[in-house]
């Protein structure tokens, strides 16, 4: 029995490295996460993580490797860094450990950083991109974050089956299934926001409970022109929705995770400002109440669009814009 086609051989190696990158739970945050796999002929000779103190997945799989690396492929999921950081450049590395050839799952949108694909076609090796959408959303907020200088948004809502986001009498609309994937989700973002309508008449406090918090705390804020009420612990944020996102990448907020009704919804929408949508569609028939966005100026074409149970719900996941 052969080695399976080079192109089969590619997706299946790749998906390594992937995986590599995402069981390593952002470790490297606030830089990517990177995972990287050697391979020579048809047999695996070193893996690699980004470590927490900033040595590469590339450098990682390389000393693994030793002289095995020398002829060898290496999949990675983001393309080798040429430029010096914190390391010297991986592409660098690659080059003088004798790799024969590179494949790639997403290009560098780092501006400081890019170009390894170019230093590494200069020294004669092959470099390919791999278009991978997986090894893109590995790093979906940095890639976001870096190359516009602002969060990448995620708005997050429950609605009934017959698209109702609220029901009469009671305060959730999800199941609790739902409502503890929603606390997970806060645990992975940098912070977590609502519209002023939402934090007076609801007063939610936007933690993480009762769930793993390895970057700690996401920060809590709400959106709005007017003054919160006492007692309401979330940060103010006043100013347009541009500017704000612009000063809070500034102060490294990477991720924001919206949960706020229609208006905050239609706001971002039509300022196209939300990357990722999330809707739990509870098995429940409404008959009336508010809709997921209150007006948009022009209908909007998904993407990348999946459906998974948790618990008693449908979780609905596509995305309003590519990075």
């Amino acid at each position: 029995m052969g080695l399976p086609p080079p192109g089969l051989r590619s997706r299946v190696t790749l998906a390594r490295a992937i995986e590599l990158a995402r069981d390593a739970n952002h470790r490297a945050y606030p830089k990517p996460t990177v995972g990287a796999v050697l391979v020579r002929d048809g047999e695996t000779v070193g893996e690699g993580v980004t470590e927490t103190a900033g040595r590469h997945a590339e450098i990682v799989a390389l000393a693994q490797a030793g002289e095995r690396a020398r002829g060898a492929t290496m999949y990675v999921t983001l393309e080798p860094c040429a430029h010096h950081g914190t390391t010297p450049p991986c592409a660098d590395a690659i080059i003088a450990a004798g790799v024969g050839r590179v494949v790639f799952g997403a290009p560098d949108p780092n501006r400081l950083a890019a170009g390894g694909a170019e230093r590494l076609r200069a020294a004669g090796i092959e470099a390919e991109d791999a278009g991978s959408w997986e090894a893109r959303t590995l790093d979906e907020a940095w890639r976001t974050w870096v190359s516009l200088e602002r969060p990448f948004v995620i708005y997050k809502t429950a609605m009934t089956l017959d698209g109702s986001l609220a029901l009469p009498g009671e305060r959730w609309v999800s199941g609790p299934a739902g409502r503890r994937y929603v606390h997970e989700l806060r645990a992975q973002v940098d912070a977590v926001a609502v519209g002023g309508g939402t934090a007076r008449a609801d007063r939610p406090r936007l933690d993480a409970r009762d769930v793993p918090t390895p970057k700690g705390q996401p920060r809590r804020l709400a959106f709005s022109r007017g003054p919160l009420p006492d007692g309401i612990e979330l940060e103010l944020r006043t100013g347009a929705i541009e500017d704000e996102l612009r000063s809070l990448a500034g102060e490294g907020i990477q991720s924001l995770l919206l949960e706020g009704g229609p208006t905050l919804a239609s706001a971002f929408l039509h300022a196209g400002l939300v990357d990722k949508l999330l809707v739990f569609i509870a098995p429940t028939l409404a008959g009336a109440g508010p809709r997921l966005a209150a007006s948009l100026p022009s209908s909007r074409t998904l993407s990348h669009l999946s459906a998974r149970r948790i618990g008693g719900d449908v979780l609905l996941e596509a995305y309003v814009q590519q990075t």
